[in-house]
Formats: structure tokens, sequence, C-alpha cells
């Protein structure tokens, strides 16, 4: 891929964002177009695609984003609970192709999702 992804151009500082966390491994922040009160994004820094293209020597940045998501939430007060969600290939809806996982909690969720 020789473009850059927006996630990218935003840890390169190309493009603004609200941040809400980040380190060496991943960045998070808020949804541009928000489909709940919360909504943030934590991605990896490293491109990983995504779930399907994710190699085996990847699981720990993946298993970082999920900390994340949590310790996010736990900032956040999402005591009510929150649903962390993410898009895979073109049936799954997934816009980006860079892995990201979706934090969207502040409202009640329904079932089923879409």
């Amino acid at each position: 891929m020789s473009e850059k992804t927006i996630f990218q151009k935003i840890f390169d500082g190309e493009i603004p964002a609200k941040m809400a966390f980040e380190d060496e491994i991943c960045g998070a922040f808020y949804d541009i177009n928000p489909q709940a009160p919360t909504h943030i994004l934590v991605v990896p820094k490293k491109l990983i695609p995504s779930i399907s293209e994710m190699a085996d020597e990847d699981a720990n940045i993946v298993g970082h984003l999920f900390v994340v998501a949590k310790q996010i939430a736990q900032d956040l007060k999402l005591d009510g609970g929150f649903r962390l969600v993410i898009n895979n290939g073109v049936d799954g809806q997934q816009t980006v192709p860079h892995l990201h996982v979706h934090i969207l909690g502040g409202r009640k969720m329904t079932w089923p999702p879409g």
C-alpha cells in the first residue's frame, strides 16, 4: 500500500485529531462521525490492514489495543457498559484499510447491531 491511510496521516501530524490516548504502540482519538455520545477509535501505529491480514506476531499489538480500550472506558466512566467493535472487510463495513477498535458508549446499545 503506497498511500498513507487517514490514521497514518493523523499519527504523522498531517491531519488534526482530538487524542484520547497515545503511546509507542497505538493512539486513540475521537471519531469525526460519532455513532454514540462516546466514540473513540483505538489504532495501532503499525499498519495492519485488517484483522484478516493480521500476522501472528501482531497478537501483542492487538491485545494492547484492548487493554487501552478498557483503560479509556474506565477513565471516561463508561460504568454502565460500552461496546468494542472491529469492522473487517467490505461486508463488515470496514472503510479504512487500517485495523482499529471502536469504543462506543454513553448510551444503551441495541442488538442486533446491523
